[in-house]
């Protein structure tokens, strides 16, 4: 059956078509190259920093990749929660769990193919003549373990869901106006609670850290989220100027007001 033309030329179709397709891009990308450790400093041009929280030694920015995305789901909820509603963001983030888990399932198959002699092997020489294994590697860059794989989908769909309240609770506050106030101070209410939650789950119940070191190694990742947050609230602004104009401004109040509701 064909699609009625009149799906992909409405507007308001096509925005939440665009909307859902950064959305879930976002949080599939963050969750693969969230295995990877970097040093935000050594990355910026400092030394370590070297701090001590909670009885926590030898802490710095120490980030998994996935926080260079993270931030960016969670202001893409806001844009979605003020133009489609709570609901528009509940179907999203369902879906996008969903997909994520059918995304680890492939990989996960993958992972259990026998590799091919050469692709394991001389496809990994380096350039001093060293043998890799490249099947180990893959199966150690994309074998993330059970236990992160359910800790960062838990904390995604509790951030989601308070980030929604806490936008919405603001909202009722203030109206129409403060845009930044509902969107950047929920976007920091869910990045603190899925700061711990994930670290909670994947680590302290997965694999017996001290809740101190849980803590401490939370915070350190919810400082970087706060400033990053903040950093990105003209964004915020950009995105609802761009859709306004694209929707026009009748259009764009009718979709605000209905997502209020």
């Amino acid at each position: 059956m064909n699609v009625p033309t009149h799906f992909l030329t409405n507007k308001v179709n096509r925005l939440f078509l665009v909307l859902s397709g950064l959305f879930i891009t976002n949080t599939l990308v963050a969750e693969f190259i969230g295995v990877k450790i970097f040093s935000l400093e050594k990355t910026l041009g400092f030394d370590s920093f070297d701090w001590t929280l909670f009885g926590t030694e030898g802490l710095g920015f120490n980030l998994t990749a996935g926080v260079l995305l993270w931030p960016i789901v969670f202001v893409m909820t806001d844009v979605i929660n003020e133009y489609f509603g709570h609901k528009g963001v509940r179907f999203l983030s369902f879906m996008a769990v969903g997909l994520i888990l059918f995304a680890f399932v492939i990989v996960y198959g993958a992972i259990w193919l026998s590799p091919n002699a050469w692709w394991q092997y001389e496809s990994g020489k380096l350039n001093g003549g060293q043998i890799v294994d490249m099947n180990q590697a893959f199966q150690k860059i994309f074998g993330q373990g059970l236990w992160i794989i359910v800790g960062s989908l838990i904390a995604f769909l509790i951030g989601q869901i308070v980030d929604v309240l806490v936008f919405h609770r603001i909202r009722r506050w203030t109206g129409e106006s403060k845009v930044w106030l509902r969107a950047t101070g929920s976007t920091l209410v869910s990045q603190w609670i899925d700061s711990y939650v994930v670290l909670l789950v994947a680590f302290w119940i997965g694999a017996d850290w001290d809740l101190t070191r849980v803590l401490a190694i939370g915070t350190v990742n919810y400082i970087y989220k706060f400033v990053v947050a903040i950093a990105l609230t003209p964004a915020i602004y950009a995105s609802h100027k761009v859709i306004d104009s694209y929707l026009g401004e009748s259009l764009a109040v009718q979709l605000k007001s209905q997502a209020a509701e």
